[in-house]
């Protein structure tokens, strides 16, 4: 495998994906564990790697991109090796169940549809943003669910698991369009109109907080049934997470330049870390 190929499959940036597989673990308490370690394995070591191959090999973007400041050319082995981590992917899938499998398909179909030229769904911004908050939340927590329950796609659509569900969009919806804030200018060349580059800097940061503080709320609320405890210490946890943000704005109001990729990692990386550590810490205490 050539170094530029397993640069564009940017399997570190899973990590700001894993959220969404830790809440759905921690909701569903005693899992089978077997299946739990091949989950994590294929989402996070597969499916998510491979959706960023095969967008990479079709963006082709010469500047800062998700988890990779400095995107080298793609080729043609990428475009191959990204198919080859599908189906090992749903191969692996089988392995719990037929359902799970045909949601990772499904799940695959759209993630390529993004950047697809015949679909494309980069250049639609409210499309675009819904199918990747809805996918990549509420879509991906009931595979989840499915996995580590061991239960059936029609066991999984009871209310006690649509809210969790919804709630893993909700933050999805809120931070998506701030993973795409430095690249107004790398979009603009293609043609392709994000709900971000639509917002603009500032509108994203807005757009943002309003999507966050519904988040929050939905959380909040969500904790409460189990403990104020709960819920206290989950907004500890978030603490450092809206301390950063605002601090940024702040930077960014006075210089728009501010809103780069280094500073869009670290909103990533803080968010991703503290949702986990809260996570693993509510399943375990």
């Amino acid at each position: 495998m050539k170094k530029s190929t397993f640069l564009h499959l940017r399997i570190p940036f899973s990590f700001f994906l894993l959220p969404v597989f830790l809440f759905a673990s921690a909701v569903a308490g005693e899992v089978n564990w077997f299946n739990f370690s091949l989950v994590f394995i294929i989402l996070h070591l597969l499916i998510y790697p491979a959706s960023n191959g095969y967008n990479s090999y079709f963006d082709k973007d010469e500047k800062s991109i998700g988890g990779l400041e400095n995107p080298p050319p793609v080729s043609k082995e990428l475009y191959w090796i990204s198919l080859i981590f599908d189906l090992l992917g749903l191969a692996l899938g089988l392995l719990i169940s037929l359902d799970f499998t045909v949601m990772i398909f499904i799940y695959g179909l759209v993630s390529k549809a993004y950047s697809h030229p015949v679909v494309r769904l980069k250049k639609l911004p409210i499309i675009g943003w819904l199918a990747a908050g809805i996918f990549q939340g509420y879509f991906t927590y009931l595979l989840c669910i499915i996995a580590l329950k061991d239960i059936s796609i029609f066991q999984a659509l009871g209310w006690e698991n649509q809210f969790p569900g919804i709630l893993s969009s909700a933050l999805l919806l809120g931070s998506y369009p701030m993973t795409q804030v430095y690249q107004h200018e790398e979009d603009g060349k293609r043609g392709d109109l994000t709900l971000s580059r639509l917002l603009g800097i500032r509108g994203t940061f807005q757009f943002t907080a309003l999507m966050f503080s519904i988040a929050m709320g939905g959380f909040g609320y969500f904790f409460y049934a189990y403990s104020l405890n709960t819920t206290i210490t989950f907004f500890i946890f978030m603490g450092p997470v809206l301390a950063y943000f605002l601090v940024w704005y702040m930077r960014v109001l006075k210089d728009p330049s501010e809103a780069n990729f280094k500073s869009t990692m670290r909103l990533n990386f803080i968010s991703a870390f503290c949702l986990n550590m809260f996570f693993l810490f509510w399943r375990h205490f």
